[in-house]
């Protein structure tokens, strides 16, 4: 998809406070084998902070980096994978409020680890489309230590952690310091049963399988994992091709690549090498610090000009 006047006008980030690996290791809650082959050396942890909390702190500081008021914004989208709050809470309404955000149209999304780029595909149609949106306000955030997450040993064939934290970006239809050129998405079906496994699809007493335990099932019975992993590679390098054409750009002329914060051979021989492109993007070294931001922050907070100035907690 092919994307004309629409920029990023403003980022705010929030991390809570970092904890390392090797101090998970120390604690008996992480194997020492685990971040000795994923190269990953921890992730942030937020602890007593509620998700929407952390949402809000980083809309606060994109719209304090931003020279429009927040009269101008015409829509809110949040995403998340993980609590936000008891059943049936709405968390955009609790952002909107935190912010005194007046009465826009506000949309809630749970598109997974995609999610803030499925926040941006939404606001690309708002904004070049029927509603004409001047401005919109993408927020997301998680909280791992939430009862039914293990942000040490989740992460499938422990290829990631899981990490904390808020992400905000403004768009706006009219200037910014980065152009959005392209943007294009899909769903690889084929591996649905991959995350969600064998059980029923009503809700059920007793504990589910965790997230390694249902894909090493879908691995054992449904598709080996090295024919899983090809088919992403190829679909995903697919995506990348479609988007680049859109944005009129080879793969040479990328400067930055900003990956999923994750074991750096996968982004290695999955990615960055089908591509033609050297693996020394600065993204792979503040990843294997930051986490697995599932939801929200995982390419956000790699674009250049996040990192200038980040609140932490």
């Amino acid at each position: 998809m092919k994307v004309e006047d629409v920029y990023i006008d403003s980022l705010g980030a929030f991390l809570p406070e970092w904890a390392s690996a090797e101090q998970a290791v120390a604690d008996g809650i992480l194997d020492a084998e685990i971040p000795q082959s994923n190269g990953l050396t921890g992730a942030h942890v937020g602890g007593d902070i509620p998700a929407m909390d952390m949402a809000v702190s980083a809309a606060r500081t994109a719209l304090e980096r931003s020279k429009l008021d927040i009269e101008e914004i015409s829509s809110h989208i949040h995403s998340s994978v993980n609590y936000q709050g008891p059943v049936g809470a709405y968390p955009p309404g609790y952002i909107m409020r935190e912010l005194a955000l007046e009465n826009v149209p506000a949309q809630y999304l749970q598109q997974g680890c995609n999610g803030m780029l499925g926040a941006l595909e939404v606001a690309i149609g708002q904004m070049t489309g029927a509603a004409e949106a001047e401005a919109v306000l993408l927020t997301s955030g998680e909280n791992f230590t939430a009862p039914g997450a293990d942000r040490w040993n989740d992460g499938f064939g422990q290829s990631y952690f899981f990490s904390d934290g808020g992400m905000a970006v403004l768009l706006s239809a009219d200037e910014g310091f980065a152009q959005v050129r392209s943007l294009n998405a899909g769903v690889l079906h084929a591996l649905e049963k991959w995350h969600r496994g064998n059980g029923p699809l009503l809700e059920r007493d007793g504990p589910d399988p965790t997230m390694p335990e249902r894909a090493e099932q879908f691995n054992e019975t449904e598709m080996p994992l090295t024919e899983a992993l090809e088919k992403i590679t190829l679909f995903n390098l697919d995506i990348i091709h479609r988007s680049l054409v859109d944005a009129d750009l080879n793969a040479s002329d990328l400067a930055k690549v900003i990956p999923i914060n994750m074991d750096g051979r996968m982004v290695e021989f999955g990615t960055m090498m089908p591509l033609g492109l050297p693996c020394r993007d600065r993204a792979l070294i503040t990843g294997s610090r930051s986490g697995m931001s599932a939801g929200r922050c995982l390419h956000f907070t790699g674009t250049p000009g996040a990192y200038r100035r980040i609140d932490r907690g």
